[in-house]
């Protein structure tokens, strides 16, 4: 059978390829406009935003072979952007015209309560019978987007199942044998291959299966995220090891603490059940070509036996090779992205980033978080947040934002605020958590990482101070780190905080608190998980 991808050179495809060849089926490109039509199967990954999706639709010649292959119900499976570009246009690129094979626009979330983009695992309400849906048993899929697509006149027949996150939108369609989802099959884990491969399966996708429809459905709810976090250096010896710090010092008697293989170490986690694996990458690895940079390898080996949300920071940044070959920051993102990450991560740079911003008030289009979010969207930016604790005896005696603390300083102070660090912790600036957050928010960060130093190692809880404080300032996703060492603490971080996922590494690397025993304590508690 000739399944075909459609990839237009943007975002992580490689995922998809690799779970249809997991089902047992192989797949090749469309590299003309010519092999779209040759297609028996198309399967639309969209990944970035509705403006330079289209662009490059028209760019490479696919939207009348594309157009003629949808109006003839031939087999066709969008993802994300590929279900919001068969809309006839969208808020995200205003005067931008989709494929207009559905009517309707796509339009932002409205709800002012919640973070968008969503990230994370919600459910779905089928609304009618599919073969698509045989044997579905009512999982949550991993959905990421800040735009969404609702139910009005005219696509009322198209509409396959709904989900709510803050309002009911449309979280698949289908009519005939088109059919395209808003979440990532090839994300959400068993349950979402299982759609794919009904999919590659199906002879004809509009033969309904018999299937019981709910005709009042409850309202799906967001997941919390628990992220297992793998930061991946060089040891002594050229391996590459996963490690951990005790305020981010990761050795041991003068050795790196080898925890583990990376690749091994993801695969675990993910038949744990973690949310979503995140490498920090914490060797420059700066005199590599790009093609030969270890962490690529990483990706594209755990993109093969791993079917949930991957992102990797470290390294996000323009660079010049032993061979004088420059790169831009987006060359380094667009090639991790092609290697199997779904999302990148920032550290240092966007403090230098946000410094910049600050200073002069102004977007230049030029720093890394705008040029990558331009073309990969917002929501596959994270900002990881390195900051540490300034006491002083009054919110006077500094510029920054400070808090006032319930554990006084060690003169007593009962004020703090939070410095931002670079260079792995080595060099403090004088910009603060809040700051850094906003200003990235700002610039197009999807995404913040928020971790602390003075919690690093320690075991003893999240910093809720420092959590609260971001979280209270910004409309994006927060992840709380740094502390974990039992499973209240992650409890405690979603009961107190505005957190909508949580990471830990050491704790769950060493096996004290498997991620199975932090999911059954959170459903104890009420806390909705996956």
């Amino acid at each position: 059978m000739n399944i075909t991808l459609l990839d237009y050179g943007a975002g992580n495809v490689r995922s998809v390829r690799n779970a249809i060849k997991k089902l047992g089926f192989t797949v090749t490109d469309a590299k003309t406009p010519a092999d779209i039509l040759a297609a028996e199967k198309l399967i639309f990954p969209g990944v970035g935003s509705f403006g330079s999706a289209m662009q490059r639709l028209h760019q490479f010649g696919y939207v009348e072979p594309l157009l003629e292959y949808l109006r003839a119900d031939r087999p066709f499976l969008g993802i994300c952007l590929g279900l919001q570009t068969l809309f006839e246009g969208s808020e995200e690129a205003l005067g931008v015209a989709g494929l207009g094979i559905i009517k309707g626009q796509v339009r932002r979330f409205t709800e002012t309560t919640l973070s968008v983009p969503q990230i994370g695992w919600n459910g779905i309400n089928i609304r009618k019978p599919s073969r698509l849906l045989a044997g579905f048993a009512e999982e949550k899929l991993y959905f990421v987007h800040s735009y969404r697509a609702a139910i009005e006149a005219g696509n009322e027949e198209w509409v396959l199942t709904t989900t709510n996150y803050g309002e009911e939108f449309i979280s698949s369609v289908q009519k005939g044998n088109v059919a395209a989802c808003q979440f990532h099959p090839e994300k959400s884990g068993a349950a979402g291959l299982m759609i794919l491969k009904n999919f590659l399966e199906a002879t004809d996708l509009s033969a309904v299966s018999p299937m019981e429809i709910s005709t009042a459905p409850a309202e799906t709810r967001l997941a919390k995220r628990i992220i297992a976090c793998l930061d991946v250096r060089s040891n002594d010896n050229g391996d590459l090891v996963v490690t951990k710090g005790d305020q981010y010092d990761v050795r041991d008697k003068g050795e790196v603490r080898n925890l583990g293989k990376p690749v091994e170490l993801a695969r675990r986690y993910y038949e744990e059940g973690a949310d979503e694996i995140t490498f920090l990458n914490i060797t420059g690895f700066r005199d590599f070509p790009m093609k030969d940079q270890p962490m690529l390898e990483v990706l594209q080996r755990t993109s093969e036996q791993v079917f949930v949300p991957l992102t990797i920071g470290g390294g996000i940044r323009e660079f010049t090779d032993s061979t004088g070959k420059h790169y831009s920051a987006l060359d380094v993102a667009s090639e991790y992205f092609r290697s199997g990450a779904d999302k990148i991560s920032i550290g240092s740079d966007a403090v230098l980033i946000a410094e910049e911003y600050l200073k002069t008030g102004k977007k230049s289009g030029t720093s890394s978080i705008e040029q990558i979010s331009a073309v990969y969207g917002n929501q596959a930016v994270v900002i990881s947040v390195d900051p540490r604790r300034v006491y002083v005896k009054s919110p006077a005696d500094t510029p920054r934002h400070t808090i006032k603390t319930k554990f006084p300083g060690p003169n007593g102070e009962e004020y703090c605020w939070y410095q931002c660090t670079i260079k792995g912790g080595r060099e403090g600036r004088e910009v603060d958590a809040l700051e850094l957050a906003t200003s990235c928010e700002a610039l197009g960060a999807g995404e913040i990482l928020l971790n602390c130093i003075d919690k690093d190692g320690t075991n003893s809880g999240f910093d809720l101070e420092l959590i609260n404080q971001v979280r209270q300032a910004v409309s994006i996703p927060v992840i709380a780190s740094s502390g974990a060492g039992r499973v209240e603490h992650f409890s405690e971080v979603f009961a107190e905080t505005g957190a909508e996922a949580a990471l830990a590494a050491g704790i769950f690397h060493r096996q004290e608190v498997p991620i199975s025993a932090v999911k059954a304590h959170l459903r104890e508690k009420g806390i909705e998980t996956r």
